[in-house]
This record gives structure tokens, C-alpha cells and sequence, in this order.
């Protein structure tokens, strides 16, 4: 057995761990003596950080030359099958590993990620079902099947997005905004509804990515899922064009948002960066309504989304720099919500993950990481990093805290 103690736990009283064969045997206060006992100076902590999309296998094709002049979304979209033509596995690894240690090193355990499928060669995916078996004890791994080019856009797109399934893919992915006509992209959203029941896979939907307020492929998703009772299996990412409709649609969506429980993803570095190129102003700036999803009781996480790639030219992994943006952006910093705002990159990306062991519970892995303050207020102010990752009872890694540095001022 092993004992953490002087814990200060995100939303609990608790102050005390013991974890016994990697899972968590008792949290709170006065606990048993152990002979293994590890001082945590009071220092705050926190279940491990949650990216619930990225694209590990884009990640630093950036640097290998593939970049978008225009800073657009089509644009990047247009130039990655050129890129993707003479995609080897072993490069595909490589940049992989590279992301995933951007991530791990600071403080994620959980990564969500679209593999383009739309290749009959299944390059990415390959290498990706790989490195999740390899990598589990440092991480936990969820592939979409992403159809990056359209299940119709890219002929035979809705077929690879099955066999990548039957491959072993957790989770069904699609692009409506893409393709080549509102029908295409509603019978899209059809497919990937029923593919996710035939093969009981979760939902995760890149769903109108655009400024164009006229792209609702969200309301069917919504419906559908609704209908079907599997609302909680599903999340839709980006959702730009929400946050362009009028007060009058987005308020009935919520309540119908409520009833099918479903999940909703930002990506607020990258849609800042991508989203309002045809404004001049106002200049929408491509966020969903994250506050109001926050303030109705809707589940929502950010996410990173890209790392140096033609679609996002920054990212390093770093899951604070995407909360400190977010929350910005979103306007919720108020001293209440500051309180909750970690929820955004750790409780709310597990929920849009389904991760059903995740978290300070009695018989839960025993992972968790350790910020280098003692309280919300200040970490998130300061930005602060991760000083430690524990996993399974054990430390992925811990660092030194910041240097005490003595100016004569």
C-alpha cells in the first residue's frame, strides 16, 4: 500500500490517498499508517487531464512542409490528400509518439482521436491501433473513424468508415459540412447513427465547422440520437455555426440538447484561428455558445484538436494553455466559474468519452496528476504545470517545482 498525503483534491475535503494494487483503497482524512507514505505539500490535484480530440495522425505534418497560406479550414482540407499519397507507417509513428508525449508530459492520460480512414491503405489507423495496445499503461487511447475527405465527398468513404470499425475503431466519426450538398451531408449523419447502433461504437461528429449560421446537420444529429435513446454516446465537436444563430433557434436547441443528453466538444485555439476568414467586421471569431451550454447544464470539454499541422500552425499539448484560451474566449471567469473551470479539461472530456472509471473513487485506477499551486484560483491565474502524473498508483513522472529565485530589486 501506498499513502499520499497533504493532497489538496479538486472538489473534495479530502486530504489523504491510500492506493493499494494501482486502484484507490480509501480517500479522505486520518487515514490508515502506511509504511509508504509520499508528502504532497499540500499542492493541488487533480484526476488526469482529458483531450477528447486531436488528430495524432496530422500532428507535425506542418513541419514536414504541408501548410495552408490561407489559414482556412478547406484549404488545409484540400492539400492533406496530396500529403496523405505517400504516408508511410513509420512516419505516421513517429510524429504520433511525438504528440502523445506533448500530452502525457503534461499531465494527460486520456486522448480521443480521428484517424482519417478515408485511405483504402489504412495507413494511420494501423499504426494507431497499435501504439494504443503499446502505450496503455501510460494512456488511455479512443480512434474515431474519421472520414477527413466525406463519406460521399471521397468515393466509397462510407464503406472505410465500416471496415475501420470492424478493425477495431471505438468510435464513429463524419464531416456533414463537407460534403458535397446538404442531402449528402444529412444521409451522412443517417449512416453514422446507424453504424454506431450496428456495431455499438460511441458518436463523435466534426458538425458545422463554419460560420454559416445555415448549417444545422447538429439539429438532426441531435434528433436522431434523441430518438434512438443514445444521446450520452455521442458528442459533437466544433460546432461553429451555433454559436453564429440567432437567440431565437439556439435556445428551443438547448432544451432538445437536454433530452438526448448529448456532448459537445470546443476547440477554442483552433477555431479562433480557423473560423471568421470571410469577415471583415464584426468578425466572428468560430467559438460555439460554451457558456450558455455550461450555464443550461449541457456537457461540454475543449479540446486541443491540432498540433503544427496545415490546419493549426501551434499546439504543444499543453491543456492549461487550451483552458486559459477557452475560458477567455467563453467569457467564464467569474470567481464561481473559475471554481469549475477545470471540469472543462478533466470531468467533462471523461462524460464525452464515457469513461466509466475515471476519477477520485473508491476501486478507480488510482491516476491523477499535481498541479505546482495549492488552490484553483491561483493555478489557473499563473497557468501552472503539471509537477507529477500518477498512473496506476505509480509516477508516470514528477519534475521539480518552480526555482525560488532571489532578485535585488
Amino acid at each position: 500500500m501506498k499513502k499520499f498525503i497533504n493532497a489538496n483534491i479538486y472538489k473534495s475535503n479530502a486530504k489523504e490517498i491510500i492506493v493499494a494494487d494501482g486502484k484507490f483503497l480509501e480517500i479522505g482524512n486520518n487515514l490508515r499508517v502506511c509504511d509508504n507514505t509520499i508528502d504532497l505539500k499540500n499542492k493541488l490535484v487533480l484526476p488526469p487531464y482529458v483531450d477528447p480530440h486531436l488528430h495524432l495522425d496530422y500532428v507535425y505534418s506542418l513541419s514536414e512542409g504541408l501548410g495552408a497560406k490561407s489559414g482556412t479550414l478547406f484549404e488545409a482540407i484540400a492539400l492533406w490528400p496530396k500529403f496523405k499519397k505517400n504516408l508511410k507507417a513509420s512516419e505516421v509513428r513517429e510524429r504520433a509518439i511525438k504528440g502523445i508525449y506533448d500530452e502525457v508530459s503534461q499531465g494527460v492520460q486520456y486522448i480521443r482521436t480521428h484517424i482519417d480512414v478515408t485511405d483504402p491503405n489504412f495507413t494511420a489507423l494501423k499504426v494507431m491501433l497499435d501504439l494504443k495496445e503499446e502505450l496503455k499503461d501510460k494512456l488511455d487511447i479512443q480512434i474515431i473513424a474519421f472520414p477527413q475527405e466525406g463519406m460521399y465527398t471521397y468515393k466509397g468513404g462510407r464503406d472505410l468508415v465500416e471496415e475501420a470499425l470492424k478493425m477495431g475503431a471505438d468510435v464513429v466519426g463524419g464531416i456533414p459540412h463537407f460534403e458535397p450538398a446538404r442531402e449528402f451531408g444529412e444521409k451522412s449523419i443517417h449512416d453514422i447513427v446507424n453504424l454506431s447502433i450496428k456495431y455499438n461504437k460511441l458518436i463523435d461528429v466534426h458538425c458545422d465547422e463554419t460560420d454559416d449560421p445555415n448549417s444545422r446537420f447538429l439539429e438532426l444529429l441531435n434528433a436522431l440520437v434523441l430518438m434512438e435513446g443514445i444521446g450520452e454516446m455521442t458528442t459533437a465537436s466544433h460546432t461553429c455555426s451555433f454559436g453564429s444563430a440567432d437567440n431565437s433557434y439556439a435556445y428551443r436547441m438547448f432544451d432538445l440538447f437536454k433530452r438526448s443528453k448529448m456532448n459537445f466538444i470546443s476547440c477554442p485555439t483552433e477555431n479562433i484561428y480557423l473560423q471568421g476568414r470571410q469577415d471583415s467586421y464584426p468578425k466572428r471569431r468560430g467559438l460555439t455558445r460554451v457558456k450558455e451550454f455550461l450555464e443550461e447544464g449541457i456537457n461540454i470539454a475543449f479540446a486541443q484538436d491540432s498540433i503544427n499541422d496545415p490546419w493549426y500552425p501551434l499546439g504543444n499539448g499543453n491543456m492549461m494553455n487550451i483552458l486559459d484560451n477557452g475560458i477567455h474566449l467563453a467569457q467564464i471567469m467569474s470567481p464561481n466559474e473559475i471554481e469549475n473551470d477545470f471540469d472543462l479539461i478533466t470531468y467533462n472530456g471523461a462524460k464525452c468519452m464515457m469513461l466509466d472509471q475515471y476519477g477520485f473513487k473508491i476501486g478507480n485506477p488510482a491516476n491523477f496528476i499535481v498541479l505546482d499551486e495549492n488552490n484553483v484560483f491561483d493555478a489557473i491565474r499563473k497557468r501552472v504545470n503539471v509537477i507529477a502524473s500518477i498512473r496506476n498508483g505509480e509516477y508516470l513522472f514528477k519534475r521539480e517545482t518552480k526555482y525560488d529565485i532571489k532578485l535585488d530589486l
